[in-house]
């Protein structure tokens, strides 16, 4: 699955040691702002110290972020896993549907009256 936005807010990141296994672990979670007309808000996790040093995500950056989601259950309810795998680097925003390119600005009409037509001096 991917979501696209901007990135609002990077959580402290969180770290230990298995203690199945005895190996260090890192994660860090961050939340991701969509352009709809009804932003929505995602927050997805990054494991790994590789990876979040390959990712290397910033607040304020425009990105595509690829991610699973998982379930787990703990004490009798359930909870979401968002964990991201893939992120690319968006240029800028995408451009509401509704907005006029700007190359395509409409150029502004004179109020000037034509040749042979009488000069009206009312302002409306």
């Amino acid at each position: 699955m991917e979501i696209s936005g901007k990135i609002i807010a990077a959580l402290p990141p969180r770290g230990g040691v298995s203690q199945r296994t005895g190996n260090s672990w890192k994660t860090q979670e961050f939340v991701i702002e969509t352009h709809e007309q009804y932003p929505r808000k995602c927050v997805f996790n990054v494991f790994g110290e590789d990876r979040l040093q390959e990712m290397n995500i910033q607040v304020g950056e425009e990105l595509t972020v690829s991610f699973d989601i998982d379930a787990r259950e703990y004490n009798g309810r359930w909870y979401n896993d968002i964990r991201a795998w893939k992120v690319e680097r968006n240029a800028a925003p995408a451009a509401p549907s509704n907005a006029i390119p700007a190359g395509n600005i409409p150029a502004p009409t004179s109020s000037a009256p034509a040749a042979g037509e009488p000069e009206d001096d009312l302002p409306f």
